[in-house]
């Protein structure tokens, strides 16, 4: 059975091409206009909203709710303090990524686990005689990303608490009578925060929203033109830069985290004596310099683009929908040297840009490349080079005030 957010019965009056994805057993709007460009720079120039409330919603709970969080999660919760999150990652036994998904510590012994993707039944086999509860509450929140520039300047009219919120942190509040829990959070690499609030006051919340929004350009976003952003922010996607390593059925289908491009989360582990799931596997990744691809950023040569179809007789694509396939990517001899896992024309960058996986010794910034496109039936490759991510980081995504 296909069900709705708490958010639904209002976003769908704004939805006017009623176009729809499943997300989590959820309706999950594809876009609200016919342009999923218009939202897009809705989120860069102004503020956007998006119904993120398909999230897996785990609470975990008691007095070893940290050893438990600490012996599963590739980052250390024990540095987490109360009123802050972590982005993090989970792995297998053999060091590949299950999923990822963002912890909000509440207190000494109280956290929330958000996750893409359904993963109940990982944790609670892994609780032992643990002292500890995981609790699935996705039903009872909604949960609304507020993202763009003029986020803080509409949720401040609303919420005084927004005003002290540093980057991944997170407070409750009180919004339109309704106890919610603000967070510095989301997955636009763009200034913003996100609402966690109880399905049955979601409505009252998000009109207030809505309301005091109408006067900054606010507008309703879908899952294309977030797709958009989050390659721009060089944020991984489950299903696109990587597989569930339980659900793969080869390990090319498997990354670690430090292949993933996440391997700032492991700057502890040669020294970590913390005995997570995949520790000794990553470790020895590690010391042997195992890693069989690193992530980067990619960006093609838009004047060379531009001359390939042009001298083919065709206008140059600038496509802001990320292509469905891997593209692969050469050196100048020819050799597979990688392939892409995310390539669109970035709106704001007017680049053809993407999130690529390379051979390690080609990841450092300016690497040349070649990436392989058709034109006119036929395969050819244009330049290209690896780039730092993010690709668009605005300051204002993790300033103060």
């Amino acid at each position: 059975m296909i069900r709705t957010t708490p958010f639904h019965e209002r976003l769908s009056a704004l939805n006017t091409q009623g176009l729809y994805t499943h997300w989590n057993g959820h309706l999950s709007s594809l876009r609200y206009t016919h342009s999923p460009k218009h939202e897009y720079f809705a989120v860069r120039n102004a503020v956007g909203v998006f119904d993120t409330s398909p999230l897996s919603k785990y609470r975990i709970h008691g007095p070893d709710a940290e050893r438990f969080l600490a012996g599963v999660l590739v980052r250390d919760v024990r540095n987490c303090r109360a009123g802050q999150a972590q982005y993090t990652l989970w792995c297998d036994d053999r060091g590949y990524v299950v999923e990822d998904g963002v912890v909000f510590r509440h207190s000494e012994t109280d956290f929330l686990l958000t996750a893409a993707r359904p993963t109940l039944g990982w944790f609670s086999d892994l609780t032992g005689r643990l002292r500890v509860q995981v609790e699935d509450v996705s039903d009872e929140y909604g949960v609304l990303a507020v993202q763009g520039p003029r986020s803080r300047a509409v949720l401040s009219q609303l919420m005084p608490e927004v005003d002290a919120l540093a980057w991944f942190e997170h407070a409750p509040a009180k919004l339109a009578g309704a106890p919610v829990t603000v967070s510095r959070t989301g997955y636009t690499g763009d200034l913003g925060f996100e609402l966690a609030v109880e399905a049955d006051h979601a409505l009252d919340v998000l009109d207030a929203v809505l309301d005091t929004g109408s006067g900054h350009s606010m507008r309703p976003f879908g899952e294309e033109a977030l797709m958009m952003l989050r390659i721009e922010a060089g944020l991984p996607l489950i299903g696109v830069e990587w597989n569930n390593s339980r659900l793969a059925f080869t390990d090319h289908e498997r990354v670690t985290p430090t292949e993933l491009g996440m391997g700032w989360m492991l700057r502890t582990v040669p020294t970590d004596s913390r005995p997570f799931i995949g520790r000794d596997a990553l470790r020895r990744e590690h010391d042997e310099g195992t890693s069989r691809w690193a992530t980067t950023g990619l960006v093609v040569d838009w004047e060379q683009w531009a001359r390939l179809h042009r001298e083919a007789g065709v206008l140059p694509p600038k496509d802001e929908h990320p292509l469905p396939y891997e593209s692969m990517l050469y050196d100048a001899a020819g050799t597979q040297v990688g392939y892409t896992t995310s390539l669109m024309f970035s709106p704001v960058l007017q680049r053809h840009i993407g999130l690529a996986r390379v051979r390690p010794d080609l990841a450092a910034p300016g690497s040349e490349v070649r990436l392989e496109l058709a034109i006119q039936h036929r395969n050819t490759t244009v330049a290209a080079h690896t780039a730092r991510l993010p690709l668009f980081d605005p300051a204002r995504r993790t300033a103060r005030g």
